[in-house]
């Protein structure tokens, strides 16, 4: 499998998936890793899991490895480039307006990555941080309202992910806030993503 893709994704974010800073030393990328290759293990009956197990063990692979984190940090740097940022630069972060674009960028985001993958989609907070254009610190607030809301949940990998309640919402509301030209794959005449726009009844993804 190529280093940085996963089929409609495109790209993953290896740095994502241990939960580390691009700037993580490879002391550090071990330490993780041993300790969430531990607590993903298909042997441990409180918290294994076999997919993010094997994400893990394949990040490791290409970050602990000096020549394969090079050359993926030039594909990183490169997927960096073409993140959009889904919000206007304001002057003041306090207003309801600029609330309600959080909500429906945090909701936008991870309808994204469950549309991606509905069984384990969820994205971290340091990327959702950098997706959205906003620090982590002024999240917290809109996390936990969606989070008691319903609508987002925390995954037993630490991810935020989006629940039945929030693609409803998302669906009911029209609030999709990313272009349909980035972060989801573009379809054969590049003029839009293959699996862009709400689930039908029977829950496949749109032609």
């Amino acid at each position: 499998m190529d280093e940085t893709s996963n089929g409609c994704a495109g790209f993953r974010d290896y740095y994502e998936i241990l939960q580390l800073s691009p700037n993580a030393d490879t002391e550090t990328v071990d330490r993780v890793y041993r300790i969430l290759v531990k607590r993903y293990h298909p042997d441990n009956q409180a918290t294994g899991n076999e997919a993010r197990f094997n994400d893990v063990v394949e990040a490791h692979r290409v970050l602990a490895d000096l020549e394969r984190r090079a050359a993926y940090d030039v594909k990183y740097d490169e997927n960096r480039g073409t993140v959009v940022n889904v919000f206007e630069r304001v002057s003041s972060g306090d207003g309801f307006g600029d609330d309600k674009r959080l909500f429906d960028g945090v909701l936008s985001l991870l309808y994204v990555a469950r549309r991606r993958d509905p069984n384990h989609g969820g994205l971290g907070i340091v990327q959702i941080e950098r997706l959205l254009g906003c620090p982590a610190e002024h999240l917290e607030f809109h996390l936990w309202y969606l989070r008691q809301k319903g609508w987002i949940e925390r995954l037993d990998s630490g991810l935020f992910a989006i629940t039945v309640a929030g693609i409803d919402r998302v669906v009911e509301s029209d609030a999709l806030l990313l272009r349909r030209d980035r972060l989801l794959k573009p379809g054969p005449d590049g003029s839009g993503p293959p699996d862009s726009g709400p689930p039908g009844p029977s829950g496949a993804r749109g032609p």
